[in-house]
């Protein structure tokens, strides 16, 4: 299960020149400050399993609501980057971001791998969805599958931290994130036409495993 009913969902590669600086940033302060706004609950990190999976990175932050996702505190947050934050997103390349509420929700727990699927669809097509999610769920091994559909007005919204970048690309409109303890388990998972016979447009299909997860607790942000 995800820890909120929003998320924040990121999908970016890095510069070879960029990578060092993007580590440390991402560990000793950008996860840190973004788990430490209110509302916000846990934040992961993902990396490419294969080279088939492009952009390299995927990150997802958990919150309690959208209205988190768009309130003050985050966007105060937006608005006022550190020097490094600056620095280190210079390397960035093909970022997608969305903000999105979690529609389905299903399983037990994090896994250790994630498939992540981007697709368009029509607001019609949503049960048909759902009811693949929760199919999916009951599948040997997989962990958690969620279903979210993103809010294009606060996932393009403007802000200080991507004023003047080109890096952005459109946001992701629907997004399914399915967990589990393999890699193996996750690949019959939405496979062939299973989503556009639903009603789905094509997905863009990545496969990562997590590197780094940061959770709001009582030592510290």
């Amino acid at each position: 299960m995800l820890a909120g009913e929003a998320v924040v969902a990121i999908w970016n590669g890095v510069t070879p020149e960029g990578r060092a600086d993007f580590y440390a940033w991402h560990l000793h302060e950008h996860m840190a400050e973004r788990v430490g706004i209110p509302g916000f609950r846990r934040g992961r990190r993902y990396v490419a399993l294969d080279a088939a999976t492009q952009p390299e990175f995927f990150t997802i932050y958990e919150a309690d609501s959208m209205g988190v996702l768009q309130g003050q505190d985050y966007a105060n947050r937006l608005n006022a980057p550190s020097a490094w934050t600056r620095r280190a997103t210079r390397g960035f390349r093909d970022t997608a971001r969305a903000l999105a509420r979690v529609v389905e929700s299903r399983g037990v727990g994090p896994g250790c791998v994630m498939l992540t699927l981007r697709f368009e669809a029509q607001p019609a097509a949503e049960p048909a969805i759902a009811a693949l999610v929760r199919e999916a769920a009951t599948r040997p091994r997989i962990t958690g599958v969620h279903l979210c559909i993103g809010d294009e007005a606060a996932s393009s919204a403007d802000s200080e931290e991507i004023r003047g970048r080109t890096d952005i690309l459109p946001p992701p409109s629907w997004i399914i994130l399915a967990e589990a303890t393999d890699a193996e388990a996750l690949a019959p998972l939405f496979g062939a036409n299973v989503l556009t016979q639903a009603g789905a447009g094509a997905p863009v299909r990545g496969l990562y495993r997590v590197e780094f997860q940061r959770n709001k607790t009582a030592w510290g942000a």
